[in-house]
């Protein structure tokens, strides 16, 4: 239950200034409509005099569409997603309780974190809060409502206009445009969060509230939580948005078809660009570079650069070592793309062209990958974890007819073999986070808008006495991103990535 705090009921002064500050911030509000009021000429001049904490149209048209509040997506989508999470979250609870009573959620960004004194990450906002907000500032809490009559009210706080502040670490939206900007009711400094739960839970004494604070970077708005609602548990809500997050829309297929075509042409050239002798750090350094000038913002994840023996580490991302002739470089990469990620794997032989051992295996899971992809949304695949089932029961059939798996085994001992060759998940869900949406299960049925990746691999150890030397210490995969459509289709959204050996071998004659 959300109750309003004994210390507040008994406290005058902090009541007298919570109506204080609440008339300043009503007077500010309106004081700034009337200069952004929409259709007037005012709004115009204001924005193009204002400084805003991100990427806004009238500040960066190449970026911005008019009608958007991110690349690509436009305000009423990030609206709606709003409004469906809390008409979601107050059904499900009036299909358990068989009550309908007042909700209310907290949703914090992401923190700026600091690698040493002073010196910080480069800013990566928590992509739930960027999915309800579009609002890409540190330190902000989005809050949402919504009554038994189905009246939703969602209210941004941000931190507010501060010149000294801004002069070092640059502009902030501030609370006066932070209405306008990011469509909400009402807009406020996120000093005044405590101020405004207690008050909420004075007001709705029996809302539910939820909050997940294992999720939370901001430690101090878990603190005000917990004060505000008498150590009362929150709900998580964070199930509930990864649900809608699953499923794209239009606009966000459309930024995932971007950023895997920019993924994929990088690492094309990346590998046209290597070379018996190039060290895995160069490589890293190449696919960086590729996806940044095509568009990119950043890589979405440390990539794996391995060559040789390295590959059989799946996780492998030292990218410290020089790559030889006769030896095959895996590369696991991908970009974001104004909050939407790739997730890309090519192996390659670094001089370009496959020796014979390299071709049997490579040509082994090509086939199998091939396969998979063809039985997604069919039997075998219509969820991801009946798609690992049937990678097992592939790459065992395959690495049988090459007589790296006895003849005597069949089914599950067959796929339990096989297992030891490829001890990984066949595929993830793939959106805004790289492993997106990790509390969905993997067992659900497939359904249009969901991109997930295919990615088997074959990884033989160096010491693997059971197979001819001519094979060990030899690492593969290979990784394509999804997108799943109507009528049991699909769209490989890293087509243009080469991956036949004849398309890989022909980078090298170009």
């Amino acid at each position: 239950m959300f109750v309003f705090t004994k210390s507040f009921l008994l406290n005058p002064a902090r009541r007298s200034s919570l109506l204080v500050k609440k008339a300043r911030w009503c007077a500010d509000y309106h004081k700034t409509n009337v200069i952004l009021a929409a259709g007037k000429p005012g709004r115009q001049a204001a924005f193009q005099n204002a400084t805003f904490g991100q990427p806004v149209h009238q500040t960066h048209p190449h970026l911005i569409g008019s009608g958007e509040v991110l690349t690509g997506i436009r305000l009423e989508e990030v609206q709606e997603r709003r409004k469906r999470l809390l008409h979601a979250l107050r059904d499900h609870h009036a299909l358990q309780t068989g009550t309908a009573t007042n909700h209310i959620v907290v949703i914090p960004s992401a923190n700026k974190k600091y690698m040493s004194h002073k010196i910080p990450y480069v800013f990566r906002q928590n992509t739930d809060f960027l999915y309800l907000s579009g609002c890409q500032e540190p330190d902000s809490v989005l809050v949402l409502e919504i009554d038994a009559s189905s009246n939703c009210k969602s209210t941004l706080f941000v931190r507010p206009k501060d010149k000294h502040a801004e002069m070092w670490d640059g502009p902030r939206t501030g609370v006066q445009a932070a209405v306008d900007v990011f469509g909400v009711e009402e807009a406020l400094d996120v000093n005044s969060l405590k101020e405004y739960l207690t008050k909420h839970g004075f007001a709705h004494p029996n809302a539910v509230l939820w909050y997940d604070a294992a999720a939370s970077d901001l430690q101090d708005v878990s603190k005000m939580v917990k004060d505000v609602t008498n150590q009362t548990q929150p709900k998580p809500p964070t199930e509930a948005i990864q649900s809608l997050r699953l499923v794209k829309s239009a606009s966000e297929c459309a930024l995932m078809g971007k950023t895997c075509e920019i993924a994929s042409k990088a690492i094309n050239r990346t590998m046209q660009h290597s070379f018996p002798g190039i060290s895995e750090h160069q490589v890293f350094a190449n696919v960086d570079y590729y996806t940044r000038v095509a568009g990119a913002n950043f890589l979405a994840y440390p990539p794996v650069v391995a060559g040789g023996s390295n590959a059989t580490v799946i996780h492998y991302i030292n990218n410290n070592q020089i790559v030889r002739t006769g030896e095959l470089l895996l590369l696991d990469a991908g970009c974001e793309y104004h909050g939407y990620t790739s997730d890309i794997t090519r192996t390659w032989p670094v001089e370009g062209r496959f020796s014979d051992p390299q071709r049997v295996l490579y040509e082994v899971l090509l086939q199998v990958q091939r396969e998979l992809l063809g039985c997604l949304q069919q039997a075998g695949g219509e969820t991801l974890d009946q798609l690992f089932d049937t990678m097992c029961s592939k790459i065992g059939k395959y690495l049988q007819e090459i007589k790296l798996i006895p003849e005597s085994l069949s089914g599950l001992e067959r796929s339990r073999a096989a297992y030891k060759f490829c001890p990984h998940h066949v595929s993830h869900y793939l959106g805004m986070d790289v492993h997106d949406t990790p509390l969905i299960s993997r067992n659900i049925r497939l359904m249009p808008g969901m991109v997930c990746t295919v990615e088997p691999g074959i990884y033989i150890s160096k010491h693997n006495f059971d197979v001819p030397v001519e094979f060990r210490g030899t690492g593969l995969r290979i990784e394509d991103d999804v997108l799943i459509k109507p009528d049991k289709q699909i769209e490989v959204l890293t087509k243009e990535c080469a991956k036949d050996v004849a398309a890989i071998e022909g980078l090298f004659s170009r």
